[in-house]
């Protein structure tokens, strides 16, 4: 019998709650060490990239075999780097799992992770509406449903984690990465980003906190800037969102950001990594790295020497697995702890976490298979369908709740949507006609797919022009050259167009792509707020040729963050917004184009009126608004929360349960909201808190709660808010976070420029300490009315 065969019949005798400890006792150093990273087999390293400078880092002159002579911790995308038939796909995780399991002595096969920001990042798997568009809707629970079905996809595939969702709070709507946020309150971001967790993790994926923590504050919006962030704005902003979830919903990981926050990059920060997520907050899960995130504190951080300087220092601090492939964690690492750099005590703790995870996900267990549940379908292995028609359904609701109907004004005497009668349409603009309109750069088809054009793309995306063909038949087409760049003569053309018909569709906005691949995306970052390109110019001269020859003019934004639209707004009858709104995004637009779907999203994000005035969110001091010390005027076109729709709602009998309350206690808010129109709907009731006289500078007004109220036409519902008084908390002059007595203002509001209702709650008794068991959320029961 070999040394392996009797190390692994010996493992199969030992109690399941002994496991761990017995392979932490017998495994070699080499044998814990390879536990702790991945390998990327299929990576480029000449072509374009899909990670941070991967062409200098992914490269591994090692073979397989010797890869996983000693074990290994991860698989890296297996179905997420190259166009790859599921099946395939799947044949090839099984092989290499069994050849894991056969070559070292505990026969432990990997932990294969994939990323699933908008949907599972494989070919022809689903494309969902990015992050940002999760935000729009304001309904946490469709969210949740999205992650269900992608993580029964990735279980059923073999996979085990999910490098999902972005906790990132937008602090800059220059950066590229936007697209990937829910949106710039910490309490938006919080809520749906706990639903998406909460729905992966029922299916048994590891779900993946990132990017801890400030990555969205990089200096001017650019992507791996150093934050310039105090810790007050750090605990107040960025951190809830990242507590909200490991509280509430559980997930079992974090992924360390890429950034330095004051001078510490993240990988390299054990206050953060253990300090504060382990220690204080109690997180038992793993902490791995953001792609050659461990190699940066060497490459790009400057604050480790090599590579075997940065193992110890990220190991130190509390990563436990390199990604996506070994750089460090391998024999750089072994030389440094065998000099005496570090105690092979540390790497104990980190293979401690990384075992009891891979037990949790069953890859312990005496019966795993390595063949993947899906080969086993009674369909056969070669029909692996990962876009069925229920993903379509809910792909498509959830873009049509995303959608924003930023304005509609008065055309031939009624608002110019829903398009009644059409007439002659056209469909302008640089992505009139392009499928690629829908996707945001985590997608596969634009994360890995463009850079294989000889590869179809897995899915059916219409476009918007391809849709109102189908609906309307006869539609005037004309392509205005792209995103980045259009000629004299293309815009003629479309000029041409917009005259000649009744109603002209202008589509505007962003292409997602990588590292200078595109307007949108990781590496994408915008020097200004202006719509990319010639758009500007574009709209400018189209929407002055709909005016001269009086076509009805829609003008539609798909982008992965908003842009700068005041000289637009009183010229356009009507402005759509989109985030990326995924595979059925164009059938949405025109369900909402139309009426057949009442738009119901609202702002993740404010529009700005001008390209200048960044950076800037709606959660801002005071001083950081309009005043008569500056001349600048940052206030948005369209701010936070604000959303039309073709009905009308009015909220009314507004109530507050007390006018005070103690540091410890709550009140409840009430209000009726009413359709006053004459066609079912949704709106989205907003609470904002205002803190007048704080002990230090406090927001103007941060949302604290929300509610989605569907109604139908002359229905009414009430809505209650139970505000507790930790609800007000902050991070106050001692740096820790406070209750404190005194003066709040709740506003009762449907965007965060209109308020419906104000309350004024006095809070007394002593200035209370909140620490991570305070009262994150805020309760909210919609009660209909007969």
């Amino acid at each position: 019998m070999s040394t392996g065969a009797a190390d692994q019949q010996a493992l199969a005798r030992v109690p399941a709650s002994d496991v761990v400890e017995h392979l932490i006792r017998e495994m070699t150093l080499e044998e814990k060490l390879a536990q702790l990273a991945g390998v990327w087999v299929n990576a480029s390293t000449d072509g374009d990239s899909v990670a941070p400078l991967q062409n200098q880092m992914a490269g591994d002159a090692r073979s397989w075999d010797e890869m996983i002579a000693d074990g290994l911790g991860q698989i890296t995308r297996m179905y997420g780097t190259v166009p790859l038939e599921p099946a395939e796909g799947a044949r090839r995780l099984a092989a290499a799992q069994e050849q894991i399991m056969a070559a070292s002595r505990f026969g432990i096969p990997a932990q294969v992770h994939e990323e699933c920001l908008a949907g599972l990042a494989a070919w022809k798997a689903t494309a969902f509406p990015v992050p940002l568009a999760w935000g729009a809707t304001f309904n946490p629970s469709l969210v949740q449903e999205m992650a269900t079905r992608i993580g029964a996809s990735m279980r059923s595939l073999g996979v085990h984690q999910g490098l999902a969702p972005v906790l990132d709070v937008v602090r800059d709507l220059r950066w590229g990465r936007v697209e990937e946020t829910i949106g710039e309150d910490p309490y938006l971001v919080g809520t749906v980003a706990t639903a998406y967790v909460q729905g992966l993790e029922s299916t048994g994926i590891v779900a993946t906190l990132k990017h801890f923590v400030g990555y969205s504050a990089s200096q001017a919006g650019r992507n791996h800037a150093p934050v310039s962030m105090g810790p007050r704005e750090l605990a107040d902003v960025m951190l809830p969102p990242f507590e909200m979830a490991i509280r509430h919903g559980a997930p079992r990981s974090v992924m360390h950001a890429y950034t330095d926050v004051d001078g510490v990059p993240a990988a390299a920060n054990r206050a953060l990594l253990t300090g504060l997520l382990r220690e204080e907050w109690g997180f038992t899960g793993t902490v791995v790295a953001d792609y050659f995130g461990v190699a940066f504190l060497d490459v790009t951080h400057g604050v480790a020497a090599d590579s075997g300087d940065a193992a110890v220092l990220a190991l130190g601090a509390g990563v436990d697995v390199e990604l996506p492939t070994v750089n460090c964690f391998g024999e750089p690492l072994l030389r440094r702890i065998r000099e005496g750099a570090l105690e092979e005590s540390v790497v104990d703790e980190a293979l401690r976490r990384v075992l009891r995870q891979k037990a949790e996900v069953g890859l312990l267990s005496p019966d795993f298979s390595p063949v993947p549940a899906v080969l086993s379908d009674p369909a056969g292995p070669d029909v692996i369908d990962l876009d069925p028609a229920p993903n379509r359904s809910l792909a498509r609701e959830l873009a049509a709740q995303s959608l924003v109907l930023l304005s509609n004004r008065k055309f031939d005497r009624a608002p110019a949507l829903p398009l009644g009668h059409v007439g002659s349409l056209g469909v302008v603009g640089p992505l009139a006609d392009d499928p690629f309109a829908m996707l945001g750069c985590y997608s596969f088809d634009a994360h890995v797919g463009a850079s294989h054009p000889e590869v179809p793309m897995g899915i059916s995306v219409p476009s918007v022009a391809g849709v109102a063909s189908e609906r309307f038949g006869s539609v005037a087409t004309s392509v205005t050259g792209n995103c980045e760049a259009a000629t004299e003569e293309q815009i003629a053309e479309a000029c041409q167009v917009a005259a000649s018909v009744d109603t002209c569709v202008v589509v505007v906005g962003d292409n997602a792509g990588l590292f200078g691949r595109g307007t949108s995306g990781e590496g994408n970052d915008a020097a200004d707020l202006r719509l990319p390109g010639d758009q500007h110019r574009m709209l400018d001269r189209i929407l002055v040729s709909c005016a001269e020859s009086g076509t009805r003019a829609v003008v539609v934004v798909l982008s992965g963050r908003p842009s700068a639209l005041g000289d637009f707004t009183d010229r356009a009858d009507a402005i759509v917004q989109g985030f990326f709104p995924g595979e059925e995004g164009a059938e949405a637009l025109w369900d909402v184009l139309t009426g057949v779907v009442n738009p119901s999203g609202k702002l993740p994000v404010s529009v700005p009126r001008s390209p200048g005035g960044q950076p800037g969110t709606y959660l801002h001091s005071k001083l950081a608004g309009p005043s008569g010390v500056s001349a600048l005027d940052p206030s948005p076109l369209f701010g936070f929360g604000h959303g039309l729709s073709y009905t009308t709602f009015e909220l009314t009998g507004h109530q507050c349960s007390a006018p005070t309350m103690s540091t410890s206690d709550s009140v409840t808010v009430s209000c009726t909201v009413t359709n006053t129109g004459s066609r079912g709907g949704a709106e989205i009731v907003q609470l904002y808190l205002e803190d007048p006289v704080g002990e230090v500078v406090r927001p103007v007004r941060e949302l604290i709660g929300y509610a989605r109220v569907e109604l139908e036409a002359g229905a009414s519902a009430v809505v209650d808010f139970a505000v507790h008084a930790d609800r007000t908390s902050f991070t106050g002059l001692d740096l820790q976070r406070v209750v404190t007595p005194g003066l709040v203002k709740l506003h009762v509001a449907t965007s965060s420029t209109a308020d419906a209702q104000t309350h004024e709650v006095i809070l007394h008794g002593p200035r209370r300490v909140v620490g991570f068991e305070r009262e994150m959320l805020t309760p909210v029961e919609v009660r209909p009315l007969p």
